[in-house]
């Protein structure tokens, strides 16, 4: 999107958008303007009419009628324009925001992990806010003075040059400096922005965390310290309003001079017989028209730099070229048997500090693969590069011989079903949550999605079933429920390939055996890669990729793997026996959870026996 690259061109694309809506606003808004400068002239008509020589009824009525149909006809107008502006703005309003998420969703996400959620959401909505309120002081405050004032230039030209020629110097004099000193003040409202950002930020981080505030009893604290942020707010705005209370109040004071020495300067010209009775009253009147209009004037230009700065701030945000993108000539994948291949793959967040080097992996379709290794190895690091997050600096990625950075991303992820770690739920309800997956399934097709997942029984139980609202992030279930739904949520999209990033990890004992029925089933026939930090997980997988600071350095069957006495995978098996044989011993009272724990030792150490009888000894 070129046109965020400023607020001008910003402004001008969704003008140009909607080109004959904005010009007839524009169109109205002159009639208005103009109009209203008939209606003064139309009443110098009218009281010439009324204190001539002549006065004539009849000259009398039709400057009348004259007068009431540019009050009538500049009525129509700005009602006209007003209505014109807010569908205009309204419009304008939904585009913005539709192409603001299309821009924002297309970032990496370490954009979305270096920025709060809750202000990249209000920096959208005010996007809108800001075009109109520009649009609007362009329009509505800015315009019309502008045409009064070429009016009465007009007008006074008619009566005498001199006076109009002292007048427009006045006005531009007048307008230039309550720019200038209104800019001055820039500093003000700058500040107040940025501590109305401050205060919109912690109070969404507040919000956010409030379990954190409740647990450690902190809600009088966290007011304290909201507060000295609220009252550093509140002193920036109160010295941006009496800036603008004194820049006005001086204006009134000179408005007052000037208006008084130019009714002297008239009805001294009248007094003589040079000008008409008419003539002082439209002087009178456009005078303390255009020197009003300047305050008006100079204040919206001042509003709408400020405007402009606002807007050029979010843009500076949001409007971040994005790093990766589809090729012009991106085809939608075409999915086969599932064959996924890393080739060469280097790959690190910062490229002067590789995470994965020269690694290449083969997985054909259909089989399984757990990949497994200390923290900080590059596990999960894999798992993105083959959801394209990111692209390598060196290799490539592949799907069934179709290189990943070479198809659309939005066909490639469909391909994918994935469970992470945590799985994220949306504000909705348990049937929309499973039903993102594949938004035309059916109920019966959400229904068997959950059934094979083990979900079922419990949602059912919920207060509505499926029509139950889960909460933001899913807070109304457990980490096991949420699990579930995840996986019924990839069981509904039905795709080739499965990635689960520690799918279980986070779960307790007997939620994880709850939650790995569910696996298991998800699994069946499909090409799966799993990072697995509980080896329970991969016990009956085809293959065991071992990874170490960015290198295979064991792939095999996990019960060859665990023949290996100085094996990478068997040390691993040992230290997590180990850990289990620990935590049986712990607590006395745990008896469910010991009874857990000793069957995932079981399970492990029956595996062990089949593959080689001598794996128990720790040696």
């Amino acid at each position: 999107m070129p046109f965020l690259i400023s607020p001008i061109r910003f402004m001008l694309h969704y003008v140009a958008a909607r080109p004959w809506i904005f010009l007839l606003l524009g169109v109205l808004v002159a009639g208005a303007s103009v109009s209203s400068i008939g209606v003064q002239y139309a009443m110098k008509l009218l009281i010439d009419a009324m204190t001539g020589t002549d006065r004539l009824r009849s000259h009398v009525y039709a400057m009348l009628a004259v007068f009431l149909g540019f009050v009538l006809l500049e009525s129509l107008l700005q009602r006209a324009a007003a209505l014109t502006l807010g569908h205009a703005t309204v419009v304008s309003g939904v585009g913005i925001r539709l192409d603001m998420v299309d821009y924002l969703t297309g970032h990496q996400m370490p954009f979305f992990q270096n920025q709060r959620a809750g202000s990249l959401g209000h920096r959208i909505s005010g996007l809108a806010g800001i075009f109109g309120a520009i649009v609007h002081r362009l329009l509505q405050e800015v315009t019309p003075p502008l045409i009064a004032f070429a009016g009465a230039i007009i007008i006074f030209l008619t009566i005498d040059v001199r006076m109009a020629l002292v007048l427009g110097a006045i006005f531009i004099v007048v307008t230039v400096a309550l720019v200038l000193l209104g800019l001055r003040g820039h500093v003000h409202h700058k500040a107040f922005a940025e501590t109305a950002g401050t205060v919109g930020g912690e109070l969404v981080d507040l919000i956010g965390n409030i379990w954190v505030v409740k647990a450690f009893a902190a809600r009088q604290r966290e007011l304290s310290r909201l507060e000295s942020f609220l009252d550093d707010e509140a002193t920036a705005q109160r010295r941006g309003w009496f800036f603008v209370e004194q820049i006005r109040g001086l204006h009134d004071l000179v408005l007052a001079v000037l208006v008084g020495g130019t009714l002297i300067w008239a009805i001294g010209r009248w007094s003589t017989g040079a000008i008409s009775t008419g003539d002082v009253v439209v002087i009178s009147t456009m005078t303390f028209r255009i020197l009003h209009g300047s305050r008006d004037l100079a204040m919206a230009l001042i509003d709408t730099s400020q405007q402009f700065s606002y807007l050029r701030e979010t843009l500076d945000i949001i409007g971040v070229p994005q790093t990766l993108s589809d090729t012009p000539d991106a085809a939608r994948l075409s999915v086969g048997e599932g064959r996924v291949e890393l080739s060469h793959v280097t790959f690190g967040y910062d490229p002067r500090h590789p995470i994965l080097h020269d690694l290449s992996l083969e997985v054909p379709a259909g089989q399984k693969v757990g990949i497994v290794g200390p923290s900080g190895a590059g596990k999960s690091s894999l798992l993105q590069l083959i959801q394209r997050f990111h692209d390598p600096q060196v290799g490539s990625v592949s799907i069934d011989g179709q290189r990943i950075d070479r198809v659309t991303q939005e066909s490639l992820r469909d391909a994918l079903a994935v469970v992470p770690q945590e799985v994220l739920l949306f504000h909705r309800s348990v049937m929309e949550n499973i039903r993102f997956a594949k938004p035309d399934a059916s109920d019966e097709d959400v229904h068997r999605a959950a059934e094979a997942a083990g979900c079922d029984d419990f949602i059912r139980r919920l207060p509505h079933g499926y029509d139950s609202i889960v909460g933001e992030r899913g807070t109304n279930l457990s980490g096991g429920q949420r699990q579930r739904i995840g996986i019924a949520r990839a069981f509904l999209k039905n795709a080739r390939i499965v990635l689960l990033d520690e799918a279980t990890s986070a779960l307790d004992s007997e939620s994880e055996l709850e939650v790995q029925n569910g696996l298991e089933a998800l699994i069946e026939n499909r090409t799966v890669i799993a990072v697995a930090h509980r080896l329970s997980t991969i016990a009956h997988f085809d293959r065991v990729v071992v990874i170490d600071q960015g290198r295979v350095v064991e792939d095999g069957p996990p019960q060859q793997l665990l023949r290996n006495r100085g094996g990478a995978f068997r040390q691993l098996w040992v230290m997590q026996v180990e850990g289990l044989d620990r935590a049986s011993n712990i607590s006395l009272a745990g008896e469910r959870l010991r009874s857990m724990s000793e069957r995932s030792r079981e399970q492990l150490q029956r595996m062990v026996r089949r593959a080689w009888p001598g794996a128990t000894d720790r040696a």
